[in-house]
């Protein structure tokens, strides 16, 4: 990647992080959504998971990865992470002034386009889930419509351990999701960007009449837009470059991540986040 100093703003690296490696689902979508932007990717994996934390403790961790991806200069970041969309995003816009976009609302909006009985289940973490910030964000958009939540806080550890299939996960997913089968959704938002690794397990438990939205998609495109109207879309064909750090377990990180992207990472870097003052 060229030096910072000689990159015009259209040229910059768009930033994402996430707690763990869930947010490598929404980096997926930003690549086919945009194949001709360089991607600075940020893991939070020694704080993971960021579910059961306070919201003082989120913000002060999501100032910090800001601060570090601004370090490397990046012109737009994506929260790519629910918890962190819901406790920390109207900080991180209000505080650093650059475009930040997150998951939450494009997540509601491709909830109430789909969705043909009006009942909607949230899956989430307990931080997401208490946070009403999808019940809010569907209300927004449409009123009348509340969503069903459950927080379900084994499945971001059982991902980030590699367990996306096989009778465990199936007995986990049951556990959490059987009081949605008695709800009669036919829409389910996978709240938290880990879940989508997930989706087949959801998906065969839950039925084919439940469509599974994954927000990475529609926050991709969101980013697309805004990036287009500041003028900072690269338009040029070209071949991207990604660059991958985390705060801990750098090779767990690099062989989840050989798994799951279209294409072979060599290594991640460690990060010292802690000194990226908040």
């Amino acid at each position: 990647m060229p030096s910072a100093e000689r990159l015009s703003a259209a040229d910059r690296p768009i930033g994402v992080f996430d707690s763990g490696v869930g947010g490598l689902t929404v980096m997926r979508a930003l690549m086919k959504t945009m194949p001709n932007e360089d991607i600075v990717y940020f893991g939070d994996t020694a704080r993971v998971p960021y579910g059961n934390k306070s919201k003082a403790t989120i913000v002060r961790f999501s100032r910090q990865i800001v601060n570090f991806l601004l370090s490397r200069s990046v012109k737009a970041i994506v929260v790519a992470c629910n918890t962190a969309s819901a406790y920390a995003l109207d900080e991180l816009r209000s505080a650093f002034d650059l475009p930040i976009e997150g998951v939450i609302l494009p997540g509601a909006e491709a909830a109430v386009e789909a969705t043909r009985n009006g009942r909607i289940g949230v899956i989430g973490t307990y931080a997401t889930v208490s946070s009403q910030a999808y019940d809010r964000a569907i209300r927004a958009l449409k009123p009348d419509l509340t969503p069903v939540k459950i927080a379900c806080p084994l499945f971001v550890p059982l991902v980030e351990e590699g367990f996306t299939a096989g009778e465990i996960t199936e007995r986990v997913v049951e556990h959490y999701l059987a009081p949605l089968k008695s709800e009669a959704i036919d829409t389910l938002v996978l709240g938290c960007t880990h879940y989508p690794l997930l989706k087949s397990a959801i998906a065969a438990y839950m039925g084919a009449g439940v469509l599974c939205i994954d927000p990475a998609k529609n926050t991709a495109e969101a980013l697309r837009a805004r990036l287009a109207a500041a003028r900072l879309l690269r338009e040029e064909a070209r071949a991207a470059c990604y660059s991958f750090a985390v705060s801990d377990a750098e090779e767990r990180m690099t062989a989840f991540a050989n798994r799951i992207m279209p294409f072979s990472i060599q290594a991640a870097e460690k990060i010292a986040i802690e000194n990226y003052e908040a």
